[in-house]
């Protein structure tokens, strides 16, 4: 029996419209109303959240969200922190200069804002703020508050930039922090211990719900964690083959209410 339901949101959740679907609302409020935890698994802030929250209905007291591709797990209503993996000024500082050296546009969040050390400011990053809601600012490195909590950094450029990226980051990074890239345009610079398949783990133990009781649904290279995790991993019908080739079940595509039949199916 599953008891908890983890969704990434672009992708899946949301169709090409950037929009739920009635078929898909309809199916998740209904698990809900029986009592399965509907958590929204995202690399969003929960600025960039909360809309799909509540017109989900999953914005009570017992009701929980994953973010920043699980740096931060809260529970909706109290805003109340259970987990925040986090990095720190240094490991900005660093990625920032690996960016400069590989001459691609770059930002990052904290729990409330984005900033960038770039006077010119990239069309990616200004689309993330726009999309997430989020406050962006110009912030030399050397004006960054010292005592900041960097939720992740990420790398916002055109695809190929990107694609050229990931080849050219030494692989001591790779050992150092979590680099996972989320869409085509975005490189996610995250804690080593920040990964979805981390923290909807954490969540479950903490609510009591087994593995085998845990379903996932997602599209992307940021949502492998949490279906090789799940007891129940489902693939988007317009997932990378990546996702595809590790999940245990495909369900139809983003617009084809997918998580709907998803859910309907095998929850």
């Amino acid at each position: 029996m599953i008891k908890l339901i983890a969704i990434d949101i672009d992708g899946t959740l949301l169709n090409s419209n950037h929009q739920i679907t009635q078929g898909v609302k309809d199916a998740l409020i209904k698990k809900h109303k029986e009592g399965v935890k509907i958590v929204l698994c995202t690399g969003r802030p929960v600025t960039g959240v909360q809309d799909f929250l509540n017109e989900l209905g999953i914005d009570g007291q017992d009701d929980y969200v994953i973010t920043f591709n699980g740096a931060l797990i809260q529970k909706v209503a109290t805003k109340e922190v259970l987990a925040h993996y986090t990095l720190d000024l240094a490991d900005y500082y660093n990625i920032a200069s690996l960016a400069h050296r590989l001459n691609v546009n770059i930002h990052m969040e904290d729990k409330e804002n984005m900033y960038t050390p770039l006077r010119k400011i990239g069309y990616y990053t200004s689309h993330e703020s726009m999309l997430v809601k989020m406050p962006l600012f110009h912030t030399p490195l050397s004006d960054m508050p010292t005592d900041i909590e960097v939720s992740k950094v990420m790398m916002a450029d055109d695809p190929e930039v990107i694609n050229r990226v990931i080849e050219e980051i030494p692989n001591d990074y790779f050992k150092k922090y979590e680099i996972v890239k989320s869409t085509p345009y975005f490189l996610e610079w995250l804690n080593k211990e920040a990964t979805k398949g981390n923290a909807v783990k954490k969540l479950a133990q903490l609510l009591n719900i087994q593995r085998e009781e845990v379903m996932t649904l997602g599209d992307n290279l940021n949502d492998l964690s949490m279906i090789q995790y799940a007891g129940c991993g489902i693939a988007m019908g317009n997932a990378v083959d990546e996702v595809k080739k590790i999940a245990q079940h495909i369900t139809k595509t983003n617009d084809q209410d997918g998580v709907a039949y998803a859910v309907n199916t095998w929850a």
